[in-house]
């Protein structure tokens, strides 16, 4: 049979082998590397000689455990094929070769049908949007038709499955001709029965058949990789039958060789596979997906924005070409190549180097948590370094070790991978070490947005952090961000931040369980010049982090299946009950012959076992298919937390305390009343005991500032001076009873007492806000005083700015008019600074202007000095608020008890004022 047209030169296939266990997987790898030269004789799993399974392991158990590649020719292709494992056990390892594949080949057992794995698998391939083949096994052994097993496939998997010729084996055989009249195109016996099922699942297909009356390999080809159509190929792979045609397939109808583009292109790679070889020298496995790679290159971590920010993992001492066990050593690899790199350190499954991007993260994950029990004497420190080792190769394994109790935990998805884990260990590390039974993983998430505070600041350290916690949608994971400007953070210190929260995993507070679902948002910090180091960070990272989940409604997740009971109707009454019994819920019975079938979630804790007992009562003619669902709400979730027995105030590994100074060395402030204590306002609003929300103390405008401009601006209606600067700021407004100058005094009398009565109804609450940084003073009760050191505020303004270049005059009173609005919204007595080196020297001055006092300094003295003095006489009797970007002012005025704010954040705050204001007085006409 000729399989192959003259212009599939030089194309470069990779291909998977996919399939559940014992439907004959690695028997067709066998074949196909048989049937194409690559091997001299058939080996069998079942006699232990099979090419690709060369793990003592492997071999004893006659399953798949680790995925192999193997190289072969044909037609003018190199086909490396990438033996996957077939037990679900080792699905997780099945699942990081797929975005590294060309093709798929679904392997099913023509005798046992589609099992439960097989549609998990389907489900991976569609959603790594893989072109996929289906080699329909044993066919030898098959009690259906060729017509009835597809039948059957096309109801459990779905449409654009096209069986095509090449079996003799309980079916037809067609023979494949390629003439150079008919453009390339495949002529079997039947074409037009062919033709007739490619156009059927292909709406492409039927429209290039209209157009040209007849179909090309190049048609089929794109619907192929399309995923319109999926060709199906008949056989029995142990007597190697049907393998020609797959193969023939593969090439024909697979995708085409590497494009131009990728050749020339930066290099790239995706990393699939880590491994050791028997010197115990560690291997990267890896696609090239662009450009060109040589022996002694350095290769680097995902590309990132700049050169800077890339990580070398080191270089490639050696390329290596591997075919089963053994491997060829190259000096370099082109696109398109698998190959194995030597010499690189810190590389993991999925991640992207050179030009290519980190890769999605993996669906599939354990959802069972396995204590490991020591052997007599053995350092648990030394076994977890080992275990880190086997997780380097299986990320999925995840081993923690509690530093307190010294207990180590690996994650697996079953029975059999912690058998194989044991085996490992002592065969590579020389030491026996078992497991006690699973426990299902459970997650952590929480129900509502809170703000986490954290701060450490022992002895010559300093850093705080703020983080606001939001849950997220089921499945999401977990968001990082940040909303803070670099005028307030440095973007060295936000991004460490970040990194931090992303470098281990997160622990909740209910069960110690993973986190998961929720968005985790930087919104301020603070570092100090001198002190800070970037371990404060991580210190205040944390405890934030912590202290927000001690404030939160947390929620304790519990994996869920996605089940399909299939029982005899007869029994569906029993199954029914059983999974209400199981907190499930269900859809059906939908009825298939003599059979029902009911679909639905339910929780795995609860089903893991169940499909032993479906077995028993259904005299072995029900079956049961799961695959893991994400997570969802726990119905036991007492039982789970009190089982637990976690206590997250006394996790000292992991604390919601804060770390302050004191005059004796630092002070351990429980979580509970770090709000009290730090230096940074809260971002959010805080709730009082009766639920109502409050103001917080930054002084930014809350959810009534609409309401509170409203009742300004009606306030503001009897006073002359106030109408005269809105007109100035807003414009004329057309309706100004004021009309008698005579009132001014009286109402600028009536005004203050305004100010006075709304600032105990409106002002800032006790007990929120900074603290002094040394001794922690009381914050005194009463309305705010706000000292602003004027030039740099209109600094910070770019439009104020440009206006001191040419008037100075008409900067500073535009700045006079907005704080006289502010001063009056708020009822904050406003003392306003100015440096006297832009003005005439002199004795300096102070005047009241529109309710705002303006201070111009003496000859020779700075706002800086005027407003710490200022703040060191009046700190003890008043609220003090110091506006400025200024870090001296700002470290000055904090130790007499100061609150601190930037220009910057102060400008947003009078610009929402101003537009409340604006708004207010529109809707008056």
């Amino acid at each position: 049979m000729t399989g192959a047209c003259a212009d599939n030169t030089n194309k470069r296939l990779t291909v998977g082998l996919l399939a559940h266990v014992d439907a004959g997987k690695t028997t067709l790898s066998e074949a196909m590397l048989y049937t194409a030269g690559a091997l001299r004789k058939l080996g069998r799993v079942d006699h232990g000689d099979s090419f690709l399974d060369g793990e003592t392991l492997e071999r004893e158990r006659g399953i798949t455990i680790f995925s192999k590649q193997a190289k072969l020719a044909w037609e003018g292709a190199d086909i490396t094929l990438l033996d996957t494992p077939g037990h679900v056990d080792f699905s997780a390892e099945t699942e990081r070769t797929l975005p590294v594949l060309d093709l798929a080949v679904l392997v099913i057992s023509a005798a046992d049908g589609i099992q439960s794995h097989t549609e998990t698998l389907w489900k991976l391939l569609r959603r790594y949007r893989i072109p996929t083949f289906l080699f329909i096994n044993k066919m030898d052994l098959a009690i259906r038709s060729r017509e009835e097993i597809l039948a059957l496939l096309s109801s459990r998997l779905g449409p654009g499955l096209v069986a095509m010729p090449g079996s003799s084996l309980n079916g037809w055989r067609g023979t494949v001709s390629y003439a150079q009249d008919t453009g390339g195109a495949a002529q079997p016996a039947d074409e037009e029965s062919l033709f007739d099922a490619l156009t059927l699942a292909s709406e492409s297909l039927t429209e290039r058949l209209l157009e040209n009356g007849t179909l090309t390999d190049a048609d089929i080809a794109s619907a192929v990789a399309d995923r319109e159509i999926f060709p199906c190929y008949f056989g029995a792979a142990l007597k190697n039958d049907g393998v020609d045609a797959l193969l023939n397939g593969l090439t024909v109808y697979g995708t085409s060789a590497v494009p131009a583009e990728a050749a020339n292109a930066p290099f790239g790679a995706r990393v699939f596979k880590i491994a050791r070889d028997p010197n115990g020298d560690r291997l990267t496995f890896v696609r090239i997906t662009g450009g060109q790679i040589k022996v002694k290159d350095e290769v680097y971590c995902a590309a990132a924005d700049a050169a800077k920010d890339r990580t070398c993992a080191g270089k490639a001492d050696q390329i290596r070409l591997y075919s089963g066990a053994k491997f060829t050593a190259v000096q370099a690899a082109e696109a398109g190549m698998v190959c194995a790199f030597t010499g690189l350190a810190d590389t993991r499954p999925g991640m992207g180097l050179g030009a290519e991007a980190d890769g999605d993260e993996e669906v599939l994950e354990p959802f069972l948590s396995y204590r490991a029990v020591l052997p007599a004497g053995k350092e648990p420190r030394l076994v977890y370094e080992d275990l880190a080792q086997l997780a380097e190769e299986d990320p999925k394994l995840s081993v923690s070790l509690d530093k307190g109790t010294g207990e180590i935990t690996v994650r697996l998805m079953g029975q059999v991978q912690m058998e194989v884990l044991e085996r490992l260990a002592e065969d590579r590390f020389g030491y026996p070490l078992t497991f006690d039974s699973g426990r299902i993983v459970y997650r952590e998430t929480i129900a509502d947005t809170v703000e986490g505070v954290g701060h450490f600041e022992p002895l010559r350290h300093y850093a705080e952090v703020h983080l606001i916690l939001e849950p997220g949608e089921p499945g999401s994971g977990l968001i990082f961000d940040t909303c803070v400007s670099e005028d307030v953070l440095d973007r060295n210190w936000q991004r460490l931040i970040l990194s931090h929260l992303a470098e281990r995993e997160l622990r909740g507070v209910l069960t110690n369980a993973p986190l998961t679902d929720m968005k985790i948002t930087l919104a301020a910090g603070r570092a100090h010049k001198k002190h800070t180091e970037g371990g404060d960070f991580r210190q205040a990272t944390f405890r934030a982090l912590r202290q927000g989940l001690m404030k939160a409604k947390s929620v304790l997740l519990e994996p869920f299946f996605a089940y399909t009971l299939e029982v005899p109707a007869d029994k569906v009454g029993r199954a029914m009950t059983d999974i209400q019994r199981m907190d499930g819920t269900m859809e059906g019975p939908a009825q298939t012959g003599d059979a029902a079938v009911l679909t639905g979630r339910a929780p795995a804790a609860k089903m893991k076992d169940y499909a032993l007992e479906v077995m028993n009562y259904t005299g072995g003619r029900g079956r049961l298919s799961c695959q893991l669902d994400g997570y969802g709400p726990c119905k036991d979730a007492e039982e789970v937390i009190e089982e637990t027995g976690y206590d997250a105030e006394r996790d000292v590994n992991d604390p919601a305390d804060s770390v302050f100074v004191s005059h004796d060395g630092s002070d351990i402030v429980p979580w509970d009343q770090v709000e009290q204590k730090m230096h940074l306002p809260l971002t959010l609003k805080k709730r009082g005991t009766d639920g109502e929300e409050t103001d917080s103390t930054d002084g930014q405008p809350d959810g009534s500032l609409k309401d509170r401009a409203a009742a300004f601006v009606d306030s503001a209606a009897s006073d002359a001076e106030l109408m005269a600067i809105f007109e100035r700021t807003y414009g004329p407004i057309r309706t100004n009873p004021l009309t008698s100058p005579g009132k001014a005094g009286k109402e600028k009398q009536r005004m203050m007492e305004r100010r006075q009565k709304a600032a105990g109804a409106n002002g800032p609450k006790k007990g929120q806000g900074d603290s002094p940084k040394k001794k922690h003073t009381k914050i005194p009760d009463g309305p705010e005083h706000v000292l602003i050191d004027g030039y740099n505020l209109l600094h910070a303004n770019e439009e104020w700015a440009k206006l001191m270049d040419s008037d100075i005059e008409v900067a500073r009173a535009r700045l006079q008019d907005v704080l006289a609005n502010y001063a009056g919204f708020t009822g904050s007595t406003v003392t306003l600074v100015f440096d006297a080196y832009k003005r005439v020297p002199g004795p300096g001055s102070r005047e009241d202007v529109h309710g705002v006092d303006v201070v111009y300094t003496k000859e020779g003295e700075t706002a800086d000095v005027f407003i710490e003095r200022m703040v060191y006489e009046l700190g003890k009797s008043e609220r003090m608020r110091v506006v400025t970007s200024d870090g001296l002012i700002q470290t000055l005025t904090l130790g007499h008890g100061a609150l601190r704010t930037s220009s910057r954040e102060f400008l947003h705050e009078l610009a929402a004022i101003e537009e409340a204001i604006r708004d207010a007085l529109a809707e008056q006409g």
